[in-house]
């Protein structure tokens, strides 16, 4: 542990005394090190909220494409009642639902739910990182709302971060102005600084710095794996879950090489005029914004810029350099239904075995048994399951494989199989209905907050919701997922490689599809985890 961790905490623990002694709830208002605070009662329960807290000083004007830096400090009371704005970003999914006080470059703002009742409460905190691309997403979306993963004896956090051009430009003068020889990544280093956060503040609101799990789902659990993969992150949690994603042998958002980002930096820069980096500063960050949106939502992501990734993140993995913390993770059964049940020409029987010859020759026939394609429906259901298996699914499992063979500590790996209620007026044929447990399905589920979203839900979706949010409390609290009253949840390793399939009937049962991973696992061997 440094110094100035030390002395975060040293004066976190002065701060808890002090609330103690004074008998005043952690819950009710706090003194963090940047201010005091006062949040706001959650509905029908003693879970108190706090939203809109900065955690790192506004990356504007100078500090754009740099480091977060310390949030300023405020004088008295400073309301904590409503989420602060969403990070600069486009709109690539169409369904996400923001309540803050919407977009600006101002944006690294987190928020905590806490049932403490007071400081020295002590509980294990879940830092919660939102998915979308690394292009999209903000700590206000309903659908994640820390409030009643809180009321299970949890601090929940969440935080935002970084998105696009400004969350992920590289360019080689950035990585000159630097004294790390890097650039990219600033919207990761938001999330290593939330976490710094945490570990110096979360005691004021009961929460326990030593217990931090960190969870996100798709960019969230990819930043999960890069977090892990990071010596900037080291300390700073003690578990990890992921859901859908990793940046490993990943062609969904592959960690490109520094060199690359650079060279495509340097292009978008020119193509507004820039001829430098303080040119391109001193453009409004509207003008930059949509400049990049026109380049396409995913242009600028997360690279392997030598600093916060300074390894390509399997070799770090395979060396066993990462975090050896307990992992929980795993994906959804239906991560490629979107691309399938929304194309305009379907998969079929004659086109899939086309296909199959085309991409692996003389591979082809292993390649059919594990994706038959004998009719036309049977096609259809290979090619999702292919789709999601590139995607998101053989990604995740790579990262489970590495992780459970170097790093000394428990994985556990999970399916979800509740595909959530078509909308009440969608027809069986429309692909809204066809869509099972699609990807990102499985987020109002950990969160128990069904009821954000508009559906017909069933009373063995509650009950999917009340189980899957217990394992991942019950993770967070000791590095183990199981608990009274809950199935059996092996952990994973060769002795049958077991996998909680979760869903109405919950169950764990050994690996249904190992030997599609192997196979395409095969096909990645010569490659780096980015392509």
């Amino acid at each position: 542990m440094d110094g100035h961790r030390r002395i975060g905490y040293c004066a976190q623990a002065i701060f808890s005394v002090c609330f103690l002694m004074a008998g005043v709830r952690a819950a009710d208002h706090v003194k963090i090190q940047s201010g005091e605070l006062e949040g706001a009662s959650e509905p029908g329960s003693d879970v108190r909220a706090f939203k809109g807290i900065p955690f790192a000083a506004p990356p504007v004007g100078p500090l754009r494409w740099k480091a977060p830096r310390p949030a300023p400090s405020w004088t008295g009371i400073r309301e904590a009642d409503e989420f602060g704005s969403r990070c600069m970003q486009g709109d690539p999914f169409g369904d996400m639902i923001f309540r803050g006080k919407g977009m600006s470059e101002d944006c690294l703002y987190l928020n905590v739910w806490t049932p403490a009742a007071s400081a020295g409460a002590r509980l294990p905190v879940m830092f919660w990182i939102y998915g979308g691309g690394f292009a999209a997403g903000d700590t206000s979306e309903p659908r994640q709302d820390g409030g009643n993963l809180a009321k299970k004896g949890v601090v929940v956090v969440s935080c935002n971060y970084r998105l696009g051009v400004f969350g992920f430009l590289s360019h080689p003068d950035l990585t000159k102005e630097s004294d790390r020889n890097a650039s990219g990544n600033y919207g990761l280093l938001d999330q290593a600084a939330a976490l710094e956060w945490v570990a110096k503040n979360i005691g004021a609101f009961g929460g326990d710095p030593h217990k931090v799990t960190i969870f996100g789902e798709s960019a969230g659990s990819f930043s999960v794996s890069a977090l892990m993969a990071s010596p900037l992150a080291r300390g700073l949690f003690e578990r990890a879950i992921g859901e859908s994603g990793a940046f490993i042998a990943s062609t969904a958002l592959p960690a490109k090489p520094r060199a690359e980002t650079e060279a495509t930096g340097r292009k978008f820069a020119e193509s507004l005029g820039a001829q430098s980096i303080e040119a391109l500063r001193a453009k409004p960050a509207d003008e930059i914004h949509q400049a990049a949106l026109k380049l396409g939502a995913f242009s600028f992501e997360p690279n392997l810029d030598g600093y916060f990734l300074p390894d390509d993140v399997a070799a770090i993995y395979t060396k066993g350099k990462q975090s050896h913390v307990p992992l929980l993770a795993g994906w959804n059964a239906d991560e490629g239904s979107f691309e399938i049940a929304f194309a305009k020409e379907k998969p079929t029987a004659a086109a899939f075995a086309k296909q199959a010859q085309t991409q692996f020759g003389a591979r082809a026939e292993a390649f059919l048994k594990l994706y038959p394609a004998a009719t036309d429906e049977e096609a259809r259901r290979s090619a999702q399951d292919l789709s999601g298996d590139r995607f998101i699914a053989f990604s995740t499992w790579k990262w489970i494989e590495l992780h459970r063979a170097t790093g000394k500590s428990p994985v556990f790996r999970y399916e979800f199989d509740q595909a959530p209620p078509a909308p009440a007026d969608a027809k069986p044929e429309s692909p809204a209905a066809q869509l099972g447990a699609y990807h990102s399905a499985e987020i109002e589920f950990v969160f128990e907050a069904l009821d954000s979203k508009k559906l017909p839900w069933r009373a063995e979706d509650r009950k999917v919701s009340d189980l899957m949010s217990a394992y991942w409390v019950n993770f967070a609290k000791t590095g183990n997922p199981n608990g009274p009253g809950l199935p059996q949840w092996p952990a994973y390793d060769s002795n049958g490689w077991q996998v909680m399939y979760i869903s109405a009937n919950p169950q764990a049962a050994p690996d249904a599809h190992r030997d599609r991973y192997i196979f395409l696992d095969k096909g990645t061997a010569d490659k780096p985890s980015g392509q």
